[in-house]
């Protein structure tokens, strides 16, 4: 009987320390993602700086100039709210064209005209990822777009390839949707979840195989 159990009690226990070794990697990533996420909240909340002088992602920042003329239409989905659209439009500042995603307008209000102002944007650079596998190409002639591919919104509005996404109200109906860490992934805490509890599963079955191994041969 128990050469018989020595397979199973090798595999089961092989088996168990590897979910659970599995598990306690994610929650190492867990922690770690963690301390990136706070260093990238305490980097959107720093005081803004002109655009010009702000380096890389999440730099907070304010500009000057025109804001209004063509716009982009980003299709979005908003919980409570429904289906709309952020609005992206060129704001031309004394350091050069960029691109502002002023924020969310409801589907029945896309069209609304918004006339072209001067102000201070204060917001957060960002270059968004939005696209995925299953992110539909952008529509540039029906001007319905799905992602915030930046590159080609900037080749679109003859602007620079840089996106300020606004906090502060640029008015006129748009509700401004500020850069923030719940769109970034952190399932680390499920990953791990589920590597312990496949373990616990590993283990049932592997009392359950010893079980009926030993039942056979009483």
């Amino acid at each position: 009987m128990i050469k018989r159990m020595i397979v199973p009690l090798i595999l089961g226990i092989g088996g168990i320390a590897i979910l659970v070794s599995l598990g306690t990697w994610q929650l190492r990533r867990l922690e770690w993602k963690q301390d990136v996420l706070s260093e990238i909240e305490a980097r959107i909340a720093a005081p803004p700086v002109p655009f010009a002088q702000a380096e890389g992602p999440y730099a907070p920042v304010y500009a000057t100039g025109i804001l209004g003329g063509p716009e982009l239409h980003v299709l979005v989905s908003r919980k409570q709210i429904g289906a709309g659209y952020r609005i992206i439009q060129a704001l031309e500042t004394e350091q050069g064209r960029i691109m502002v995603d002023r924020g969310f307008v409801p589907v029945a209000q896309v069209d609304t005209p918004r006339p072209t102002q001067t102000l201070t944007v204060t917001g957060n650079l960002h270059a968004p990822q939005d696209r995925n596998s299953s992110t539909p190409e952008n529509d540039v002639e029906a001007n319905i777009w799905f992602a915030r591919d930046v590159t080609q919104m900037a080749e679109v509005l003859g602007t620079q390839p840089v996106l300020l996404i606004a906090r502060s109200d640029t008015g006129q109906g748009v509700d401004p949707m500020p850069v923030a860490t719940e769109s970034i992934p952190n399932d680390h805490l499920q990953y791990a979840m589920t590597w312990f509890s496949l373990a616990v599963v590993w283990l049932g079955m592997t009392l359950y195989l010893l079980w009926r191994i030993r039942a056979k041969t009483v």
